[in-house]
């Protein structure tokens, strides 16, 4: 284990208890705060500038050290130093795509040049979560774990359960899915993958309180992101940005938030960058959170709570919380992504909102899938979660607080076909998951294309066509 240059330690700045990375903890046992992975710069053969990693891009074969950088993540591993190149666990992941999308961008009222999507979508499993799974499976080779198991509302599930099966040798993956909403195209991959599948009376929360619960008292690896080495992974996100923009930082990075672990690994990414002069300025930072799973906005932006350097005011949060168990309430949004009421990266998340200067929005349903509709009519399909980045952002620019000559990252989190459902119902106004669809509806939708039903007849299929039969 790389112990001389990497170790975790407690983010409560009041006790900054250490850890060994053999030590499976993910809160400190003496005050219960989240930990962070910290390097001993000093100690690592760190790059002078980020340009060092374009030699990478032209690696080709099967030897160890190519395979580290066809990952996206993985080329940049001086970056994260915390495992030896042979424990590594990597299928690829991280072969991603920041697009400059003028179209989008005009039909929002952005100047050329300054809207990029960073698609994760072209993931393995489809979605940002194989960028901090490949970390974590890292770290669970590491200690020997042959059992790994998260709760999930999808894509965690389905990124698990596929590296569960290519690690060498396989570990057993186990998922705890709610008895709510979760999308079968992320359902079917757990199943398909081979993960054994438990469905538990309750919500994401239920089902995470219940996971940690089973992962301590049975010594499994717990793969959520309360597991820091999973947000390592994801700081990779940003490395990836900068690549693709040149090293050049952009305004904003726009993110859905749900259990908040990129807007946390984000700020880390960033932090890190700054502090070893990678970097000369740190991009601002917007979270779009649901109508219908809103904690971070309530807790940031209606009860002004803030880091304060770590010593934030925990008893808005315990008097939410309280709230909600008094009401039961349930957290309800088509983004199954974000469908998280009590997410468990909040202290991290409200430290990377201090680190960027951030703000949080929210955006309801009717949004999310208008704008899907629209990222999907101008550049890429995307589950229903990532098109609240576009939602978000232009209600940031309606607002004046973002302008149309910014410079604008938009997160899109997973691909399309994570939630075809969600697409299906939107154009066709048929909901796919009822056995029998109602006989006529009308979509309502600003960009809804339903199919057009035309007699097998071609005279009728010029028409619809806006044709005339030649004669």
């Amino acid at each position: 284990m790389n112990h001389e240059q990497a170790y975790q330690v407690c983010i409560n700045p009041d006790c900054r208890k250490q850890f060994g990375l053999e030590q499976i903890v993910f809160n400190c046992p003496d005050c219960g705060a989240l930990l962070d992975v910290e390097y001993c710069w000093d100690r690592v053969a760190v790059p002078k500038a980020l340009d060092f990693f374009e030699h990478r891009w032209s690696t080709k074969g099967l030897r160890a050290e190519a395979r580290l950088d066809f990952s996206g993540i993985w080329r940049f591993r001086e970056l994260l130093p915390f495992a030896p190149n042979d424990s590594i666990v990597t299928i690829g992941e991280g072969r991603t795509l920041l697009e400059e999308n003028d179209l989008l961008a005009r039909e929002i009222g952005m100047k050329p040049g300054r809207l990029f999507l960073q698609y994760e979508g072209l993931n393995p499993s489809g979605s940002f979560k194989d960028n901090g799974m490949t970390a974590a499976f890292t770290l669970a080779r590491m200690v020997g774990r042959k059992r790994i198991a998260c709760a999930s509302t999808g894509n965690t599930s389905a990124s698990m359960a596929m590296f569960a099966h290519k690690t060498d040798p396989p570990m057993q993956g186990i998922v705890f899915i709610g008895s709510g909403k979760i999308a079968y195209g992320k359902l079917s991959q757990a199943l398909d993958y081979g993960a054994l599948t438990l469905q538990i009376e309750g919500d994401f929360d239920a089902c995470l309180r219940r996971v940690r619960q089973v992962a301590d008292k049975l010594g499994i690896y717990l793969m959520n992101s309360v597991n820091p080495f999973r947000l390592e992974g994801q700081k990779a996100i940003m490395y990836r940005v900068l690549e693709a923009r040149g090293w050049e930082v952009p305004d904003w990075i726009v993110v859905p938030g749900g259990n908040l672990g990129n807007c946390s690994a984000f700020g880390k990414a960033f932090t890190e960058l700054k502090e070893l002069g990678l970097i000369k300025r740190i991009p601002r930072l917007a979270v779009i959170v649901a109508t219908g799973a809103n904690t971070l906005y309530e807790l940031f932006e209606n009860k002004n709570l803030r880091w304060n350097g770590g010593r934030y005011d925990q008893s808005k949060v315990d008097n939410l919380y309280a709230s909600m168990d008094a009401s039961h309430y349930l957290p309800h949004t088509i983004a199954s992504a974000i469908e998280i009421s009590r997410p468990v990266n909040l202290p991290k998340s409200i430290r990377a909102l201090d680190i960027m200067n951030g703000l949080v929005r929210e955006v309801s349903d009717e949004e999310i899938l208008e704008y899907k509709a629209l990222i999907g009519r101008y550049g890429f399909g995307c589950e229903p979660a990532s098109a609240a980045t576009v939602a978000g952002l232009h209600r940031l620019m309606e607002e004046q607080i973002i302008s149309p000559d910014e410079q604008v990252v938009c997160i899109l989190t997973g691909h399309e076909l994570k939630d075809p459902d969600a697409t299906v119902k939107y154009h066709t106004g048929i909901d796919m998951k009822k056995i029998t669809p109602p006989p006529a509806v009308t979509p309502t939708g600003r960009c809804s294309n339903p199919p057009k039903k035309v007699a097998d007849d071609l005279e009728a299929i010029c028409a619809a066509l806006g044709e005339t039969l030649p004669e």
